[in-house]
This record gives structure tokens, sequence and C-alpha cells, in this order.
């Protein structure tokens, strides 16, 4: 690791000399020839209108932006109480620019002033693309997971995981911090998250070397709600859904912001009852099982999130955050499994499992930041991060064996299982930008540790007392160090965008099994080293025209349940059981886009995983049967994408998706059937604005046949859905009701076949629900001061660094 670490450091302290750049100045005055204090300059790119530079005037009207690098430019100049100004595109060759005054003009319709700014629901920029949730109305009373069925590319398989451009592998990260949970311990916080919670989806298919290098299909940022507003300002709300179940959620935010300092925080929970159906009908050693199972869950989640931020100067800002998740459900699983011997058609037993589990989580995560940036364009960003995770679950599994017509129960297996999980994570990093050979130079370093601590205690229950059995318990302590150094360069010249960048990252982990049995990978620890480059170009044809090809290599880490090498009881006949010599994936993508008139985006790409996770279900004794991943398979995937946001007419807004792609798994396993699929998805949203202030949204998606987990062929699933919304008493008020999944479409199928097992299997969830919701804005109607629209364009500065 030294070895690829060295050259980093080389070239960190060569880089100490400072680069050619270049300054725009100019001057913002009334009709009365003053200058306007405290206005807004901000820079746009002529080829793509991306924002470069913000900065605000002095008190005399005059501004200036260093660090410039040679481009095609125009200027917006704004304040409050002016009409907003666009100057003429100008080029940035080899000088600096002063331009003369820059006249606005009075705003004399101004009465009130109130900043009213509708997102759009997607924004395509040239490195992600951005889902506003506050745009779709649909996404009342939705959780976090579900908002992912809806973002652009995104699909959810039949077991809740996340498909992304046809790959698995996506890498959560919340408010730009990567998430330790993973698995389903992952998909009940995202579960507990609420659409009122969430700001907006971001999903970064090619990342670059700034961040983690895990997530083979890429990254999904989920921005969590943060008032930015001057003085004190919040919201409430509070909704009811129905579908087998009613449910209820209800949030408050706050937000209290001078010159100095803002104090924001919020509250959600969401309580209520949910329905599930799970069947699987399995042919083993000429035997059929028919199991059919529904579960109910009883939920009530609580979040919590309180934050400071404190300007210290224009140029530093330090802040505290802190999350906190508070989970508690209650399950309980009715299932009936009759078996038949094969071309038989009456079974010969029936078992009967009604299961109940308990189980609270508390997930508690504190972040602390500071933020340096300066006019020269250096910036400089230190995080340091805590969290931790605890989890508890007992459950309780009778099954009872009855003759095939269920009048006598020939014999009953009764377990208890209590299991226990609690994650610590610490993590640290340091992020530095600077100007450097007319383009930007990113570095930085990472330090990242968790720790699992897994105990499995199993109980047989004989005569109502509980016996523990040490031979099926366990206690699995698993342990992943992560440092992480990297360089990222980017530049513009003339038509030509150029990013490129390499991650170093070196992984030591130690996975420890303790029980009584012996296992040969009781004990496994790893250490090896990695390098991941990415780079790409974007080329602007014309100013409605570009062309972007991008590479990024990446990596795809075991879980700590997929290594636990204990099994894991399921029911009676089925178990799941980890891997503890899964090796990590890697995966090479390569991407080749088109954007025309910054909005119709069509990409291309090819991906090829290595080593990739099958999801295996392989057969133990005659009639039980049991869930592996292993590295018994290659992917490819080659996917075409389209995204259109347009305006078909000024009231009604349209958002169109499409991805087809190509996806192969072949290996030399002999009972791995080697398996290829043509997938594809979609999602649209029509919104229309209708008058007296109400809103109609009609929005569905739809993912035809494809393969989950390397083995299963799964068939099409889909919904559509619809919403109304209503604005009152100034827009303060807004009603909400919403339809989701109204022809039942959504419910899964598929088979699989691994040796002599085959199995369909069906499931479905409570989909189709109506839900209504009222939320309330407040706030003060003050105008803001020009110290404080200053700090706010400091503000705008550092989100846009």
């Amino acid at each position: 690791m030294k070895t690829i670490l060295l050259p980093f450091f080389v070239l960190f302290t060569l880089l100490s000399a400072t680069a050619q750049r270049f300054s725009i100045s100019g001057l913002a005055k009334n009709e009365q020839n003053e200058g306007i204090p405290f206005a807004t300059a901000t820079l746009f790119k002529v080829s793509d209108s991306s924002l470069v530079k913000v900065e605000s005037s002095t008190e005399n009207g005059h501004f200036k932006m260093n660090g410039i690098t040679p481009e095609r430019y125009y200027l917006v100049i704004s304040s409050v109480g002016f009409q907003k100004y666009r100057s003429v595109n100008f080029k940035l060759i080899d000088a600096n620019i002063d331009f003369d005054a820059f006249v606005l003009r009075s705003d004399n319709q101004l009465a009130e002033v109130k900043v009213k700014a509708q997102k759009p629901l997607v924004e395509v920029l040239s490195d992600k693309t951005i889902f506003n949730v506050q745009a779709s109305l649909s996404a009342t009373g939705t959780t976090g997971l579900e908002l992912l069925r809806k973002s652009p590319g995104v699909v959810l398989d039949n077991n809740e995981n996340i498909i992304l451009e046809g790959k698995t592998g996506v890498r959560i990260f919340i408010d730009g911090k990567p998430s330790v949970l993973q698995g389903a311990d992952l998909n009940q916080f995202l579960k507990s998250l609420q659409a009122s919670d969430i700001e907006a989806i971001e999903i970064i298919t090619q990342p670059s070397a700034r961040y983690d290098a895990s997530g083979n299909a890429g990254i999904i940022n989920i921005r969590l709600k943060k008032d930015k507003r001057f003085g004190t300002n919040g919201s409430l709300a509070l909704g009811y859904g129905y579908g087998h179940f009613g449910k209820v959620n209800s949030s408050v935010s706050f937000n209290h912001r001078n010159r100095k300092t803002n104090f924001f925080g919020t509250y959600s929970n969401r309580t209520g009852q949910n329905w599930s159906y799970l069947n699987f009908y399995r042919e083993q050693v000429n035997t059929i099982f028919d199991q059919k199972a529904e579960t109910i869950n009883n939920n009530q989640s609580n979040n919590i999130k309180l934050g400071m931020d404190y300007f210290a100067s224009t140029k530093s800002t330090f802040g505290l955050i802190l999350n906190a998740n508070l989970n508690a459900n209650d399950n309980t699983s009715f299932s009936r499994t009759p078996i038949y011997p094969q071309n038989s058609p009456l079974p010969t037993q029936v078992l009967v499992a009604d299961n109940t589990s308990q189980q609270h989580s508390n997930n508690l995560y504190l972040n602390t930041n500071y933020r340096f940036a300066d006019t020269l364009g250096r910036v400089l960003n230190v995080d340091v991060d805590l969290g931790s995770y605890n989890s508890n679950r007992h459950s309780y599994q009778p099954n009872f064996y009855k003759n095939g017509t269920e009048t006598q129960t020939l014999f009953s297996q009764i377990y208890r299982m209590k299991t226990p999980t609690d994650i610590g994570i610490f993590s640290a990093k340091v992020d530095y930008e600077r100007p450097f050979l007319k383009g930007k130079l990113g570095m930085g370093a990472k330090l990242s540790i968790v720790k699992t601590n897994n105990t499995f205690d199993f109980y047989d229950v004989v005569d109502g007392m509980d016996a523990f059995n040490a031979n099926r318990s366990n206690n699995f302590v698993y342990t992943e160090q992560i440092n992480a150094v990297y360089l990222n360069y980017n530049r513009s010249h003339k038509k030509l965008d150029l990013q490129f960048g390499l991650r170093a990252e070196q992984t030591v982990s130690e996975g420890k099994l303790t029980g009584t049995q012996k296992n040969a990978d009781a004990f496994v620890r790893r250490d090896y080293s990695n390098l991941f480059p990415s780079g790409g170009i974007t080329y602007k044809v014309n100013p409605n025209n570009s062309l972007a090809l991008t590479y990024s290599r990446r990596i795809e880490r075991p879980t700590y349940q997929s290594l636990n090498p204990f099994e894991w009881q399921l029911d009676e006949l089925t178990y799941q059981k980890g891997n503890a010599f899964l090796q990590p994936q890697y995966v090479n993508n390569l991407k080749l886009a088109h954007t025309y008139k910054y909005t119709l985006t069509t990409s291309l790409s090819y991906s090829y995983v290595r080593d990739f996770f099958a999801q295996i279900t392989d057969t133990t004794g005659y009639n039980r049967n049991f869930m592996m991943e292993r590295n018994i398979a290659d992917q490819q995937v080659i996917n075409l994408g389209v995204s259109y946001p347009f305006q078909a007419a000024k009231w009604w807004n349209v958002y169109l998706s499409l991805n087809a792609y190509h996806t192969a798994f072949t290996s030399d396993e002999k009972k791995f059937m080697n398996v290829k699929a043509n997938v594809l998805s979609l999602y649209g949203q029509n919104t229309f604005s209708l008058p007296l202030k109400w809103s109609l949204e009609v929005s569905g998606w739809y993912s035809s046949p494809g393969i989950w987990g390397g083995t299963y062929v799964t068939r099409s699933q889909g919904s559509l859905d619809f919403a109304l919304q209503k604005r009152i008493l100034k827009e303060k008020v807004a009603f909400r009701l919403a339809f989701s999944d109204v022809f039942y479409t959504s419910p899964w199928q598929g088979t699989t076949q691994f040796g002599g097992l085959r199995i369909t299997g069906s499931g479905g969830w409570e989909s189709r629900t109506v839900r209504i919701n009222l939320s309330y804005n407040f706030g003060n109607k003050q105008v803001k001061s020009a110290r404080q629209r200053q700090t706010g364009v400091e503000e705008e500065k550092n989100r846009i660094n």
C-alpha cells in the first residue's frame, strides 16, 4: 500500500505553485447612477448554462470574480427590488475583464418580497440526475424506499434490491455520507424515512474519484430537508394512508437563522400496520412444497434531525448535525405448506407455521464539519462522523406438522431466536480543491472503520420452556477498515470539458465466528489494495448538442450479513447461510451520452461485472433448502437510457425516463444455469395545472420480465398512480390526495432452477393505497437585510463549490 500512496503524496507536494487565473469584475448600478450594495452577480457558461461562480457586490456596487478559466460566459445581476439583468455572451481568453456599469431597473410592481420558484421534477446535470421529491404530488405519504422506485433509471426487484441501469450494487448515501447499513437493515431504514423528510434524490452513475469506490452501479444520495430561510420558519404536515390497513404519518420542521447562525431541525413519525404475502412452489427430490404465507407488520418509526451552522466569516463555516432513527416492528406471519409426493393430488403432510417477531432498532449519527472557501477558488472541507446502530430482534417459530386433512398433529418443532446486532462507525475525511493549470485540482484522504457484532442465540422450546441450543447459536464479529486517497482534475478548454481521477483504497477486514461448532471458515482475515481510475470528456458540438464519454472502475464488497457463515432460520424448511469466503466483485463501466438542449439525454453504457454475487438456492437433505451468495458468475450489461423532462404546454409538464438493457450471467458452475434477458423499464409523469390552484398528476412505472440475483427469471411489474393537490390561504396550506397502483400490478412472480431444485415464487404488498396529506408552512414575511442577502450569497457559493 505504501508504494501506491507514495506518488499521491509526492504530487501533493509539487502542487504548491499558484496556477494562472483571470478575473471578471463590474459595477451594479440603479437608474439614479448609484451603486447597488450586496447585489448578486452570477456567472454561467454559455455552452451548457451551468453555474460557475456567485459573488456579491460591495457597498458601492462593485464585484469581482477571481480564478476564472478561459471560456464563453454570461452574467446575471440581481437584487431585491430590481429587475434581473442578463449580459450579452462574452469570451474570456487570456486577460482580465472589467465591465462598465450594469444598470438594473426598479421593479415598480414590488409590493411585498416573495421568493417563489417551482423546482422541476428532474434536473439532468453533467455529473448527476436530481429527482426533486417535493415536485411529485404522488410522493405524498410514501417511504424513502418507495420513492426510489419513482427515481429515473432505478428499479426495485422482488427482494427490494435496488437496480440502477440494469446493475445491482448501488451505494446509498444520506446527506453526502455513505450509509453503513446494508441488506435488510438498510431497507428497513429507508422504509422509515418519509417523503416529507426528503428534499431530493441524487443519482450518480459515474462517480468521480472523490467518492468512495464501492457501489457497482453507482451512488444514490438522499438529501434530507434543511431549511435555509432567514428568520424563523417551519412547516407542519399530517397524513393518512389506507391499503389493507390504515397508517398515519406526521412531521414538523423548523429553522431559525440570522447573520451568524442557523439552527434547524425536523421530526417525523409513521405508525400503522402493513400487509404482504409470499408464495413459493418448490419441487425437490420428487416432492412438492406449496408454501403460502401472509405477514402483518405493525410498525412505528421516528426520525429526528437537529443541526447548527455557524458562519464564522464569509469564508469559514462550522457545522454540527445529529440524525436519529428509532424503529419498532412487530411481525406476525401466517404460513401454510402442503407437502405432496410428486404426481399425487393430495398432500401427505401440511406444515402450519404462524411465526411472530419483535424488533427494535436505534440508528444515531453525528457529523461535525468545517468548510473554507475563498475568492481564489480554494475550497477545504473537513468531516468527522460517529455512528451507532443497535438492533434487538426476538423471533418465535412454532412449526406444526399435520396430516393431509389437517385433522391431526403428527409432531411439532418450536424454536425461539434472539439476534441482537451492534454496529459502530467512525470516519474522517478531508477534501481540498484549488485552481491548477487553467483547471481545478481536487485531492483528499479518508479513513473509515466499521465494527459489527452479530449474536445468534437459538432456543428449543419444549413444554413451554426455552432450552438454549449451543450447537445452533453463534457470535459473529466483523471489522472493516478502509484507507483511501484520491486525486481528481477537471478543466474546460474551448468546446471540451475534461475530467479524470485516480482513487486508491486499502481494505483490511476480519471476520470471527465463535460457537460450539467447528467451522473451517470461523476466522477470515483479508488485506487488499486496489486502484480505481475514472474520467470523462465532454464535447459541446453546438449550443444545443453535447457529447460525453465517461469511464469508471468500481468495487462491491460483501455485506456483514452475507459473510456470516452460520445458518439463519427463515422457517422450518428454509434457511439462509452466509459465505465467509465471498470475494468482492469488480465492475468496469463505460458510458456514452448525448444531451440535446440541456433536457433530452440519451446514453449507451456497457458494464462488465467480475465475480458477481449470485443468490443461489440449493438443497440439503430431502426436504430443506438454503439460500447463499456465491461468486460463481460474471455479468454483462448493455443499457440504453433516455431521460426527457419537457413542457408540453404552459399548464402541462412531462417527464419520461426509459432504460432498455440486455443482461447476461455466465458461469462454469455445472449446477448454475446461464441466464440472460432483455429488460425494459419505464417511468412517466404528467403534471397538469388546473383552475383554482388545483394540480393533477398522472404517473406510472413499468418493468418488463428480467432477472433477479442472477438466477430468478421474473415476470413484468408496473403501477399507475394519480394525485391531486389544492393550495389555499395564500398557498401556505396544501391538500394532497394520492392513489397508488390503481390496477394492483406491482406484485412479482419468478422462477429459478439450481441443479435439481425448481422454485416458482410470487409476492406482493400494500402497493394499492389511497393517501391523504395536509401541510402548512409558516414563517417570517420580512424582507432580507442587505447583510442577510450577502450571507445567503456566500452560502450559495459554498453549495456550488
